[in-house]
């Protein structure tokens, strides 16, 4: 079973009027297959062009993007990070010259499917990012996005807080830290390993090392993250058993 497309039926939760005002979202799929952006980076060479939310309703909403962007991803995920109490959508986005981005989701006043925020493209056609949690990490009541910026090459964890932009439904993705040396993605996996765990004393960035040696949390403390080894990489399930708290 290609756990790519089992993931793309379901919305993954990160822990990332007027129908409009009174809804929120409660689940989110890729549709529109194409394969006018051949990276092949998740196992196959065809992506998506359209993101699909289902609302409390009942209703669904989608966006489409034209070219020369998709979406390059396993499924959205849902993911409260405005801290209005409704969840958001998360998705890595790719242009066909600049390579991917991390990319907000939300409803705007009129109920219509928008983009709220997004990084910067990578710059570079192929080069893409793996997302790893999103949570307020470290405890200053806003929440930060994490993911590893080519986790086949740069291995890069980089974190980004949200904030809110002064008018309209924006949000500003603001980076404030990032630690070499780690990854969570190899080349034609069709999942991403590693996530956000909380094992009772607050938040924490589950990854391997960037040779595959060793499973890792990273903590955000006082603008800096911080990172220890809890366990030695054998097999995608090392990082499946540290989620796990075991």
């Amino acid at each position: 079973m290609n756990l790519r497309r089992a993931s793309l039926a379901l919305a993954a939760a990160l822990g990332f009027a007027g129908a409009g005002a009174a809804q929120e979202i409660t689940g989110a799929v890729y549709d529109g297959p194409t394969d006018r952006y051949p990276h092949g980076v998740l196992g196959d060479e065809i992506e998506y062009d359209t993101l699909t939310v289902t609302l409390s309703d009942g209703r669904r909403v989608s966006a489409r993007w034209q070219a020369p962007i998709v979406f390059e991803d396993i499924a959205p995920r849902l993911a409260d990070v405005d801290g209005d109490d409704r969840p958001e959508v998360i998705a890595v986005e790719s242009h066909e010259a600049r390579g991917a981005r991390l990319a907000i989701w939300g409803l705007d006043g009129q109920g219509a499917l928008v983009q709220r925020g997004a990084t910067p493209f990578i710059g570079q056609r192929f080069r893409w990012l793996a997302p790893v949690g999103a949570a307020d990490l470290d405890g200053d009541g806003t929440v930060e996005i994490a993911y590893v910026d080519r986790p086949h090459l740069a291995k890069n964890l980089r974190i980004w807080r949200v904030g809110a932009e002064a008018e309209g439904p924006g949000l500003s993705l603001t980076e404030v830290a990032a630690l070499p040396g780690v990854t969570n993605h190899r080349i034609g996996w069709d999942f991403i390993a590693g996530g956000l765990r909380d094992c009772g004393d607050g938040p924490e960035l589950i990854t391997a090392s960037g040779d595959w040696s060793r499973v890792l949390a990273a903590r955000l403390i006082g603008g800096q993250i911080t990172s220890r080894e809890i366990a030695a990489y054998t097999d995608p399930q090392s990082l499946s058993r540290a989620l796990s708290c075991r």
